[in-house]
Parts: structure tokens; sequence; C-alpha cells
């Protein structure tokens, strides 16, 4: 029974972590999207 609640908390832990990292994943694409967008604003004017 121990085995199974370390197992548990082990995977709630990687599982946040995860998340996390996906979390960052989508911050950095959305700043380089906004990078590229201000740079082709500019690049039309």
């Amino acid at each position: 029974m121990k085995k199974i609640i370390a197992l548990s908390i082990v995977a709630a832990a990687l599982a946040v972590s995860a998340c996390n990292t996906v979390s960052g994943v989508g911050r950095d694409v959305s700043a380089a999207g906004s990078a590229v967008t201000s740079g082709a604003e500019q690049a039309k004017n």
C-alpha cells in the first residue's frame, strides 16, 4: 500500500512539472510570434 501511495505522489509531481514545461513552451512560442509580427509591421512601414 505504501508503494502505491509513493508512486502516486511521484506520478502527480511529474504531471505537474510537465504542465509547467508545456506552459513555458507556450509562452516562448507566443513571444516569438509577437517578435515576428512586430518585425513584419516595422518592415511594412
